[in-house]
């Protein structure tokens, strides 16, 4: 059973990240702040300091967080989508992601500010999409589709249309119609990954 104390810095710690998150998108990861996100929680930058080493440690968590958020919705998970080669499961799998835009966007906005001054961030947004073209190739591998030496190309060009499309959402919202939007990513990933 947690004790008041530990409930206190759990709390405490989501507070910072939720109040750091809604900074990001108000005032822009760079403008913010360890004090300004301490002052919104109403501490101190001791406190601050208690929890996270910095700014963009404090970042990576949100990034941990949005990661989280994104891969629970995978059921079944990419590699089993990609591995399949069935149409149905693909366009799920994307439709899930199309849907999750909205909640992941002040992440993924902030992420890639900071990552403009933060190596780190930039080496676990790499890492990420890395993580995600793997779990592809592995499908690929596993169902032995296509010549061995193109599989991680292909990989790498379906998620490279998902992530451009998705960061471009994000800063425009749907400039084109949704469902047509689906529609030929879904053909898209049908050419590049099945049969």
């Amino acid at each position: 059973m947690a004790t008041i104390r530990e409930a206190q810095k759990q709390l405490t710690r989501g507070l910072l990240l939720a109040k750091a998150l809604e900074l990001f998108g108000d005032k822009g990861y760079a403008a913010t702040t360890v004090d300004d996100i301490a002052v919104a929680v109403g501490t101190t930058r001791a406190t601050f300091y208690a929890h996270f080493q910095s700014k963009g440690h404090l970042m990576q968590a949100l990034l941990e967080r949005s990661n989280q958020m994104l891969t629970e919705a995978d059921v079944p998970p990419l590699k089993s989508v990609v591995e399949s080669g069935e149409r149905a499961q693909i366009r799920l799998w994307l439709q899930r992601k199309f849907d999750q835009w909205a909640e992941i966007r002040p992440y993924v906005t902030a992420a890639h500010q900071a990552a403009a001054s933060e190596p780190e961030i930039q080496v676990a947004l790499d890492r990420w999409f890395d993580d995600a073209i793997g779990n592809m190739h592995a499908g690929l591998d596993a169902a032995d589709r296509f010549e061995a030496s193109s599989r991680r190309v292909r990989c790498t060009l379906a998620f490279g249309e998902l992530e451009f499309f998705s960061r471009r959402w994000m800063r425009l919202g749907w400039s084109v119609d949704r469902e047509t939007s689906l529609d030929l990513m879904v053909d898209n990933w049908c050419f590049l990954l099945t049969d």
